[in-house]
């Protein structure tokens, strides 16, 4: 049984959740729209480009949940879920984790954005194992702070090496699908790296290493 790994955002999602929340607070009225939406798309790009600083990243992006209670951010998610994640779905994304399934793998999702986010999309996509960004909570709510090491880069290697250990899961015959060059650091410790609709970096390494490049849209 081989262990399938799968970043979320532009992988099995036609776009980014974690902008898409940003967004999403912008649009409803729930953060100070044109400020908030240029620091967001800020960050963003700096993302893309290889240049984000995580850190400071999740300094912004968390202080809204400490700022209203659980019941308050869970019904604003739901709705998150049906207005911008239900759309972006990839069929053939979730034809690929039935496919994994079936054969007997254990698939897990692997990504930097945070928990609060992401784990609702992962029970959508019927995913069990889900390592995120992790969001501190004292007292039953947000405090708007991260714990834990971000799921990140070279953060994302330490993370899974320590469920590795917790698990009792190895690499061996391991996959991991991913679309960005962030995830070279993970993409390189697997038995079988695929880069899925991937960026211009990773695209380039992919074709330089002979790995398997795929479309999922």
């Amino acid at each position: 049984m081989a262990l399938a790994l799968f970043d979320l955002d532009n992988t099995l999602l036609a776009g980014d959740s974690d902008h898409a929340w940003g967004d999403f607070l912008c649009r409803h009225g729930i953060v100070d729209g044109d400020a908030y939406k240029a620091r967001n798309d800020e960050f963003y790009q700096d993302y893309l480009s290889g240049k984000l600083d995580i850190r400071e990243y999740l300094n912004f992006c968390l202080a809204v949940l400490g700022e209203h209670p659980q019941e308050q951010l869970d019904a604003w998610h739901a709705q998150f879920m049906a207005e911008c994640i239900e759309p972006i779905i990839l069929p053939a994304g979730e034809a690929l984790l039935t496919k994994h399934r079936a054969a007997g793998d254990t698939v897990l999702i692997i990504t930097a954005t945070n928990r609060f986010v992401t784990g609702p999309i992962a029970r959508r996509l019927g995913v069990e194992h889900l390592l995120a960004t992790e969001c501190e909570q004292a007292d039953g709510r947000y405090t708007g702070r991260t714990t834990d090491v971000p799921c990140f880069r070279e953060g994302k290697v330490e993370r899974l090496a320590r469920w590795l250990k917790d698990t009792g899961h190895s690499l061996e015959g391991s996959y991991f699908y991913s679309d960005s060059h962030n995830d070279l650091p993970l993409l390189q410790q697997v038995s079988t790296p695929v880069a899925v609709d991937p960026d211009d970096t990773l695209r380039a390494q992919a074709e330089q290493a002979g790995w398997q490049v795929i479309s999922l849209r």
